[in-house]
């Protein structure tokens, strides 16, 4: 018996390599698509086949998805700074959902009847209600956030005119690294809290710069829900499976939310070193504070994160960060 075929958009990037080696675990035959400008060719473990491609190179795209039957198609590829979309935010409406409409009017011409957005929390801009549940008000709170709700509507309507099921999965801040040691973070600049105040308290980087001190939180910091990319994994397999009785969204997250400084501090917990840093002001299209209700997740899909607790999460990534000086590099 042929193992199962899986097209994973972005597979060389953080979330999307953690989703690849969870595949490959389970025997999957995996194919990565991925432009490398944001992700790494090492993040590829050696059980998946890479193809170096842009989601814009339509005809190297119906090559590869020719290349089926697929039993899913996973979509990770995209421009993500929420700062830089607000800074740039026409690169972001256009490549983002021009790139993933492509991918879906591709998956629909090739029989593809399964797809898993990677979406975002970012939909939800500045809402009043924590935990967020699914049926909070979308009001995207940048352009990145935009353009990933386009791609969930696009997928509304595959599934109403073509059939094609969807998942679409709106995580909010992915932190740690795989617990055997594999794969890690490594953004070029890196933009990530957990990484930047490792680096920090390592020595690699000068200061951690805390944007924002005056927000309504318990200590002026932003506070955020992070939750673990391998549990990020898992929820995508859980939800692909719970795909065959119709499409589904879910939010992913821990619950629980934590300041900056609170994270500041686990670091310097695990780390036993000082987190050097300096205060500036706040960073646009930043909304206070972001913690998902997964109690849907949890319902439906009896998701339950192995890695719930700050410490364990930054412990990961320290032990990674620090074995990896220089990233994939």
């Amino acid at each position: 018996m042929q193992p199962s075929r899986y097209l994973v958009t972005g597979g060389a990037g953080y979330v999307g390599s953690h989703l690849v080696a969870a595949l490959c675990d389970r025997g999957a035959d995996v194919v990565v698509y991925d432009n490398l400008r944001q992700g790494h060719r090492a993040a590829v473990l050696p059980g998946a086949r890479l193809v170096v491609a842009d989601l814009a190179d339509t005809a190297m795209l119906d090559a590869v998805l020719a290349d089926g039957p697929w039993e899913a198609v996973f979509h990770f590829a995209s421009l993500s700074l929420v700062g830089e979309s607000m800074a740039d935010p026409f690169r972001y409406l256009a490549e983002n959902t021009l790139n993933g409409l492509r991918l879906i009017e591709a998956c629909v011409r090739h029989g593809v009847r399964r797809f898993v957005l990677s979406s975002t929390a970012n939909l939800f801009g500045q809402l009043s209600e924590v935990p967020i549940p699914e049926d909070a008000p979308i009001n995207p709170g940048s352009p990145y956030g935009e353009s990933k709700y386009f791609l969930e509507r696009a997928l509304a309507w595959a599934e109403r005119i073509f059939g094609l099921r969807s998942a679409t999965l709106r995580y909010f801040n992915a932190a740690g690294a795989d617990p055997a040691g594999r794969l890690g973070e490594d953004h070029r600049p890196e933009t990530h809290l957990i990484p930047l105040a490792i680096d920090a308290a390592l020595g690699r980087r000068e200061a951690l710069t805390v944007f924002g001190t005056d927000y309504p939180t318990k200590d002026g910091t932003c506070v955020r829900d992070y939750v673990h990319v391998s549990d990020l994994a898992t929820a995508h397999l859980l939800a692909l499976a719970r795909l065959d009785r119709g499409s589904v969204a879910y939010n992913l997250g821990n619950g629980k939310g934590y300041s900056v400084l609170e994270v500041i501090r686990a670091v310097e917990a695990v780390s036993g070193r000082k987190v050097p840093a300096i205060y500036g002001p706040r960073r646009a299209g930043d909304p206070p504070v972001l913690v998902a209700s997964s109690a849907r997740a949890v319902a439906e899909l009896n998701w339950r994160p192995e890695f719930a607790d700050l410490h364990e999460i930054v412990r990961t990534a320290y032990a990674w960060r620090k074995a990896h000086p220089a990233g994939y590099g």
